[in-house]
């Protein structure tokens, strides 16, 4: 019932920076170490990861010696009290990994919802509520998923996930844009500190900042999180480990990229093997493996992938210059280019090989943009963004290839990035209007990040009639709830963005039955 988690202690040892451990009763603590909260994630049907971070390293030992690293109490239970103990043991929060601390906690029940709660000196934190997945052949009559992303401190509160905290979810899929490394915004709602994010302390100062609203702390509580991410979490529209077109070039990209990739293990709740050469080989550019699959029970499998770690750079953007543009193919040579990828040679064969393995009931994957083609000229040519799918055709038809190859059972795409919600059939061939429908797409509107208008969707949605709906106006999230006949997924969308107390609607509602990938609005 007893175990010790000892991977930050492992990973700074290896990073030749092991400290001796203090136990939490020599500590003493000026302020409130568990400021960021807690959360929990990366659950399967016998296991999650708990995690929390120390917001005050600036202990002082009762001799007056600092330190490298901390053990950190924590605890598992069936009831809100504690009473029932599951299991319990000590966390190292080391200087290395920011005092972060990730629990990984093994031999659960399938199935069942469990509380936890961390302690050091005679702090204790707030107390997470998480569950682990329903085995992989068991029965499931339902699943509650909300899907999120871009939550910009600046553009707004996260008033969304007070209302999320109400929706009786399983689990909250996370699709990017965790933080923004901007140094601030015009007309901010809420102010950041700091100028570009560049090192890793910009990173983690950061990333406390988002982490103190009362909000996302509460919704972290209230459930696992699967999480992936986009490109802020580094830098703007970068590509692998070319640089994007945002921030001062004063530090080397790859460190920059390295930093923020510790930052971002730092903050959530994923398993010590995505850091698959440790962080010495993280530094050295090696991969930080951050998608997956898991299945819930017979139901469904989750599938998250990384869009952003392993892609080729943009094609044609114009002027030559990095990031993100919009381009007509017609005048780009490598546009169509076969060995172009967004996903990597590694990750496409994973996926290949997870799709022949995919649920006979709903199979969704939760990744980072738009999926459907968006050609935003009308009449004759076009115009297509190049930072998403429409930007690595190629992959996009391999990846369709394969779902089709494996007759991948009602495969269901969520997305984010845009700061918009975009509806639509998944194509076999977009370039063909009458094309079969091998799925459908709900790319989600952003949790606070601004957008454009709707002024222009008509006329885009009439020239992409693969999609049925969207709306660029609104911030708020989706929820979709599958059971083995029918999906219906909810936008849900706040009031005002710039107000923490604003109220939610729904702005629409679909349902999809299953074996017929059409999407019929309800609300």
């Amino acid at each position: 019932m007893y175990r010790r988690d000892w991977i930050a202690h492992a990973t700074a040892l290896a990073a030749g920076l092991m400290l001796p451990t203090l136990a939490w009763s020599q500590v003493r603590w000026s302020g409130q170490p568990f400021a960021s909260g807690v959360a929990s994630g990366s659950p399967t049907h016998e296991s999650v990861v708990l995690w929390t971070r120390l917001q005050d390293p600036r202990f002082r030992t009762t001799t007056g010696q600092g330190a490298g690293t901390l053990e950190v109490r924590w605890e598992l239970a069936h009831d809100a009290q504690f009473k029932q103990l599951v299991q319990t043991g000590k966390a190292v929060a080391s200087a290395a990994l920011g005092y972060s601390a990730h629990v990984e906690v093994n031999g659960l029940e399938s199935d069942r919802w469990y509380f936890y709660r961390f302690m050091v000196a005679d702090a204790v934190s707030p107390v997470g509520r998480t569950r682990t997945f329903p085995a992989p052949g068991a029965q499931v009559s339902r699943v509650r998923l909300a899907y999120a992303s871009c939550q910009r401190w600046e553009h707004g509160f996260y008033s969304a996930y007070r209302h999320m905290f109400l929706e009786q979810l399983d689990a909250v899929l996370f699709l990017g844009d965790y933080i923004y490394e901007y140094p601030g915004a015009l007309d901010a709602v809420r102010k950041v500190s700091g100028g570009w994010v560049e090192s890793l302390d910009d990173y983690r100062a950061r990333y406390a900042l988002h982490k103190s609203d009362p909000d996302l702390q509460a919704m972290h509580a209230a459930c696992p999180w699967l999480v992936t991410w986009d490109d802020h979490e580094v830098q703007n529209d970068y590509a692998g480990l070319q640089a994007g077109d945002s921030g001062l070039p004063l530090v080397n990209f790859a460190d920059r990229r390295a930093a923020a990739y510790q930052a971002y293990f730092e903050n959530m709740p994923l398993h010590s093997r995505v850091l698959t050469q440790g962080l010495a080989g993280m530094a050295a550019g090696a991969e930080m493996r951050i998608y997956g699959s898991v299945p819930y029970g017979r139901l469904t499998t989750i599938y998250l992938l990384d869009d952003r770690q392993y892609r080729d750079p943009q094609a044609c953007t114009k002027g030559g210059r990095l990031g993100a543009g919009a381009v007509n193919p017609a005048y780009c040579d490598i546009w169509n280019d076969p060995a172009r990828t967004l996903l990597g040679v590694g990750q496409e064969r994973w996926l290949d090989q997870a799709f022949a393995m995919g649920s006979r009931g709903w199979n969704v994957l939760g990744q980072q943009t738009v999926f459907g083609q968006r050609d935003y000229r009308p009449g004759a040519g076009q115009s297509l963004p190049n930072d998403g799918w429409d930007g690595y055709p190629a992959a996009r038809t391999r990846l369709l290839q394969s779902a089709q190859r494996h007759r991948l059972a009602n495969p269901v795409i969520l997305g984010g990035d845009v700061h918009a919600n975009w509806v639509g059939h998944v194509k076999a061939d977009y370039a063909r209007p009458d094309s079969p429908s091998l799925g459908v797409e709900f790319c989600g509107t952003s949790i606070s990040s601004r957008a454009g208008s709707n002024e222009k969707m008509p006329e885009r949605l009439a020239e992409n009639p693969h999609f049925v709906f969207a709306d660029a106006e609104r911030r708020g999230y989706g929820v979709v709830e599958l059971t083995p006949t029918q999906l219906t997924t909810t936008l849900r969308v706040v009031d005002d963005v710039r107000r923490q107390d604003s109220g939610i609607s729904t702005l629409a509602q679909f349902v999809v039955a299953a074996g017929r990938p059409v999407i019929e609005r309800v609300a």
